[in-house]
C-alpha cells in the first residue's frame, strides 16, 4: 500500500466520521425540538397534585400557547391527552383511541358539536385522572367523527371539581368527599 492509497483511505475515513457526526447532530436536534413543540401543545405533561391539611387535591395547570387547557392523565390506568372543556356536556373520546383504551360502544345518541350534530355512544369510564384527582365512574362518549388523539374533558367530570382561572393558569380543586349519613 503506498502512501497516497493511505493518505486516501484516512481522508476517506474522515469525511464518512463528519458525516456521522452531521447525522448525530441532527437526530439530536430533532428530538430536542419535537419536545419543545409538544411542551407548547401540552405544557401540563407532568402536573403536580399539591396536599391540603384538609385533604384538598389541587392541581394548577398552564394554558398552551393556543390558549387551551392541555395536560397529560389518564383513562382507566392508561395514559391520554386532555385537552379541557368547560363548553362541553361529558368527556368526548376519538373512535381510535376508545378502541386502543378497550372501551364498549354503549347506545348511540345524538350529540351537537362546533362541527354541528354527531353520532355518539355512551361508555361509562372506569377512572378518569388529572395528577391526583381522580373519579370513579365518569359518563364519557365515544365520538367517530372527533378529529384529534386528545379527550375533550367536559362538565360531567369537572363539574365534581372547582376550578379557578387566573391569568394563564387553571387551578382544579378535589375537595375530600362528606362522609355518609
Amino acid at each position: 500500500m503506498s502512501d497516497d492509497d493511505e493518505i486516501q483511505g484516512q481522508k476517506r475515513m474522515g469525511l464518512g466520521m463528519q458525516a456521522l457526526a452531521w447525522v448525530v447532530l441532527l437526530g439530536l436536534g430533532v428530538l430536542y425540538f419535537s419536545d419543545v413543540l409538544e411542551r407548547q401543545l401540552n405544557p401540563n405533561q407532568r402536573p403536580e397534585t399539591l396536599y391540603a391539611e384538609d385533604g384538598v387535591r389541587e392541581v394548577t395547570l398552564q394554558r398552551n400557547r393556543y390558549g387551551h387547557y392541555v395536560t397529560s392523565g389518564e383513562i382507566n390506568g392508561q395514559p391520554v391527552t386532555f385537552l379541557l372543556d368547560t363548553g362541553a356536556t361529558g368527556v368526548a373520546i376519538p373512535e381510535g383511541l376508545a378502541k386502543r383504551l378497550g372501551l364498549q360502544r354503549g347506545r348511540a345518541y345524538r350529540t351537537q358539536t362546533a362541527n354541528g350534530t354527531a353520532k355518539s355512544y355512551a361508555t361509562v369510564l372506569d377512572e378518569v385522572a388529572v395528577a391526583d384527582i381522580r373519579l370513579p365512574d365518569v359518563r364519557a362518549g365515544i365520538v367517530p367523527g372527533l378529529q384529534t388523539d386528545e379527550v375533550l374533558l367536559g362538565m360531567s367530570f369537572l363539574k365534581h371539581l372547582e376550578f379557578t382561572q387566573r391569568g394563564d393558569s387553571l387551578t382544579l380543586r378535589q375537595y375530600p368527599a362528606l362522609p355518609s349519613r
